[in-house]
């Protein structure tokens, strides 16, 4: 009889014996083949007055932050023989002014509400992607203003993230410190800011936060790429303003990191974001670096670029350009377009403390509620020693 037919050549028992439940990889390689990702809640406040302060504790996690998800819920209002209307950036400018800092205080996002959940995830790549998920009302949590006539009560529930991670395992906050933890703060708007006929009874605001993080690795002794860079978003105002029908050289606050995006945010006297305050669309429009005219554009190809680099318009996505915003991206080493994580980081721009970064208007279009302001919401990575560039995880 042959061989093979006679001996075993492994043990009948290797078959049957119980395996871990989670497997631990070899030692070397990327960071991210040995932190798992994970998710875990951080807190649920609820009864928040208009008005309000959310200043609750964050909670430590074995890991590392990848993003706060943040769900805003108004509930218990009751319409009150009104017919309930909200205002144009409603439900999205339910902060008023949402602060994200690290551990030491440094300020991370500080931005408006409409900016911190609409347009950063829109045009920072850190959350969703091409199939719409960038933007909350794309999402399946989605609940907009109830509005109209009674029942109407003006209630709405709306969900995202304030992302950390601009590239894959990059830009991430340690969270297994729970004296080192950094602070998130909410300050609720008035409801004027909200509805333009507020409901009879006013609801209260939920809000819930929640991490995607990365697990502490396990059986080897590796960080994150670059632990300690961050990409910041400060949402400061250019100067000076522009008159209907104006002209004007709008300069940027001072920079001094790398820039991974340039979102623009036009609005008249009264608050309203307009597109009248940019050219026509064959106007022209320059983006100075030092003097030098590095993007002199018309509105046009300023808008086809944002469809291209953005996945905006009536195709798959179906998210339209945001009224008054436009946005130069600096995220698409890889691509025509913004590929969110995957990108090496070759094109951000470059600047330090001394660049000046301005845009010229050459001639801004007719439009009510003179001067408009434009603000500028940046991400602008500050790097932990040398930027790391291509693909940190490789």
């Amino acid at each position: 009889m042959a061989y093979g037919q006679t001996q075993q050549t492994v043990s009948a028992q290797e078959a049957g014996r119980p395996q871990p439940q989670t497997s631990v990889e070899a030692a070397g390689g990327p960071f991210i083949r040995h932190a798992q990702p994970g998710r875990a809640s951080q807190y649920n406040v609820s009864g928040t007055a208009f008005g309000g302060l959310v200043t609750q504790p964050l909670v430590a996690r074995p890991g590392y932050f990848r993003n706060f998800r943040v769900t805003h819920s108004a509930v218990g209002g009751v319409n009150g023989s009104v017919t309930v209307a909200k205002a144009a950036d409603a439900p999205y400018n339910i902060s008023a002014l949402t602060t994200l800092r690290d551990a030491f205080g440094t300020p991370l996002i500080v931005a408006d509400g409409y900016s911190a959940s609409y347009l950063i995830p829109l045009f920072s790549g850190g959350f969703g992607l091409n199939n719409g998920t960038n933007v909350p009302a794309n999402l399946a949590s989605f609940s907009d203003v109830s509005v109209g006539a009674s029942p109407a009560t003006g209630n709405f529930s709306y969900s995202y993230a304030l992302p950390l991670e601009f590239a894959k395992g990059y830009g991430v906050l340690s969270a297994a410190n729970a004296s080192l933890l950094p602070t998130l703060q909410f300050q609720i708007a008035a409801s004027s800011a909200v509805y333009t006929t507020a409901p009879g009874t006013l609801p209260t605001i939920t809000t819930t936060v929640g991490t995607d993080f990365y697990w502490l690795p396990e059986g080897v002794n590796v960080e994150p790429p670059g632990l300690g860079t961050t990409r910041q978003y400060l949402q400061q105002q250019l100067n000076p303003t522009i008159a209907s029908t104006g002209s004007a050289r709008l300069q940027f606050p001072r920079l001094g990191g790398f820039l991974s995006d340039i979102t623009i945010v036009a609005r008249n006297a009264q608050g309203t974001r307009i597109d009248e305050a940019y050219p026509t669309g064959t106007g022209r429009v320059q983006l100075y670096v030092d003097g030098v005219p590095m993007i002199d554009s018309t509105m046009n190809e300023i808008y086809d670029d944002m469809n291209i680099a953005y996945g905006l318009g009536t195709g798959l996505n179906n998210i339209a350009r945001p009224t008054g915003v436009i946005s130069f991206s600096r995220k698409t080493s890889m691509s025509q377009q913004n590929l969110g994580l995957l990108d090496t980081g070759e094109a951000y721009l470059s600047t330090n403390p001394g660049t000046l970064l301005e845009l010229n208007i050459t001639t801004a279009q007719t439009f009510s509620n003179s001067p408009a302001t434009l603000t500028a919401l940046i991400g602008q990575v500050i790097p932990t020693g040398a930027l790391i560039q291509g693909l940190p995880e490789l």
